[in-house]
């Protein structure tokens, strides 16, 4: 039994590792090779996709609780002003409008694949955040994270395959609950799925083992690279893969600076960072936190001007927000690099780096069997696709699995 809740744990990390279907930093459908313009099957009526219950790890995520104008989380929803998206807006609070980021994203991309299919027929958005109660206990309405849509007329034949865009849309949970509509959900922001990810920019820089500087979007496996220990002691570590990247997409990252020595760090909000209260560099004072969560005074972990052995602290004196093209998210060997001249993890959504480093246990001894039998170098030469590592797309679509539930109600 105990051996089996390690496991389950295990996996539930590992989804949580990931991110978000089409965001980056995720099970993306542009993961692997590009592949060919494939047929699209309409659902059936009460169908849902993925085939697990809707507030599991792999579909939605669970509940996290209701939003109201009051709440600290109002702040997390982002109004819809699509043109090409009609909001039914029953309420006229434009309540049906406001959204997560990642449902807002999805909705969009949905927009446009309804345009495509059906020339002068739009998205039609019958229910959107509800802040009256009107849905089911624990309803994912009441976050922002779902929508009721049909298409603009209404036209019931076209529901089945309405469906089946809002799947290819990236929607985490799709459900053609009735002829009148289909119910769509997302994972929450700071979830699995949640746009955050965990990821840095391909212009950040890396350091690798003989001094010289190098992108991070050119890494290669075989590449060793400048990482840390658990005593803060800057090691060479291998770099082993990308868990995920994405050449294309904009994303939002933090920028946490420092000053003496000045460094700017760039991560996406639910990345991990080595953090300490104050400029002590005793190992017990350094925790991994979220970038959202760094406070301005807080002290990161950065590589002197000198650049000896040892990490000296920095204090974070301003934190912003900023936008670039490009998505990665790198593993090495001790499951930290530095980057920007900063310690980071190479882990991230969870806030527990040593638990996500033993999860990555199997990667690491894969890599130690190629460098024995001398294969490291010949992978070097493969060039990894866009979209996530064949791991935890592995671990993803097995902890989907082993949650799974015989005896649920669908609800929304």
């Amino acid at each position: 039994m105990v051996l089996m809740r390690v496991m389950m744990l295990s996996v539930s990390l590992c989804l949580l590792l990931l991110a978000s279907v089409g965001s980056g930093c995720g099970p993306g459908r542009g993961y692997g090779k590009r592949r060919h313009p494939k047929k699209l099957t309409p659902l059936s009526l009460k169908q849902f996709i993925p085939n697990v219950a809707e507030k599991t790890l792999g579909a939605s995520g669970k509940y996290e609780g209701k939003i109201t104008r009051n709440s600290e989380r109002f702040k997390d929803l982002t109004p819809n002003y699509n043109p090409d998206i009609i909001f039914k807006d029953e309420e006229k609070t434009n309540a049906d409008r406001l959204m997560t980021q990642r449902c807002k994203d999805k909705l969009n991309s949905l927009a446009i694949s309804v345009m495509n299919q059906w020339p002068g027929v739009k998205l039609r958005v019958t229910e959107g955040w509800d802040e009256d109660g009107h849905h089911s206990e624990e309803s994912l309405h009441y976050e922002g994270r779902a929508v009721d849509i049909t298409t603009s007329d209404r036209d019931k034949s076209k529901y089945g395959m309405l469906s089946r865009l809002a799947v290819e849309a990236g929607f985490d949970w799709v459900y053609y609950e009735s002829k009148a509509h289909i119910h769509c959900s997302v994972k929450a922001e700071n979830s699995v799925a949640a746009k955050s990810g965990g990821c840095f920019r391909g212009s950040s820089m890396v350091i690798l083992a003989d001094g010289r500087t190098k992108p991070l979007e050119e890494l290669q496996v075989g590449n060793k690279v400048l990482a840390a220990d658990r005593q803060g002691n800057l090691v060479p570590s291998d770099f082993l893969m990308f868990m995920d990247q994405d050449r294309q997409i904009t994303r939002e990252f933090h920028v946490l600076e420092t000053d003496e020595p000045r460094r700017r760090l760039t991560l996406t909000p639910t990345h991990l960072v080595f953090v300490m209260n104050n400029n002590s560099t005793n190992s017990s004072d350094i925790k991994a936190l979220f970038a959202s969560n760094v406070k301005l005074g807080q002290w990161l972990l950065a590589v002197g001007d000198d650049r000896s052995d040892h990490l000296i602290p920095t204090r974070v004196t301003k934190i912003y927000v900023e936008h670039y093209k490009g998505s990665y998210a790198p593993v090495t060997c001790h499951g930290t690099i530095i980057i920007d001249q900063v310690l980071a993890s190479c882990y991230a959504v969870v806030e527990d780096h040593d638990l996500a480093h033993w999860v990555f246990s199997p990667v690491r001894l894969w890599h130690s069997f190629l460098s024995l039998v001398g294969m490291v170098k010949e992978l070097s030469s493969i060039h990894q696709a866009d979209g996530v590592h064949w791991y935890p797309e592995f671990l993803y679509h097995m902890g989907g699995w082993l949650l799974d539930s015989s005896s649920f109600h669908p609800q929304s």
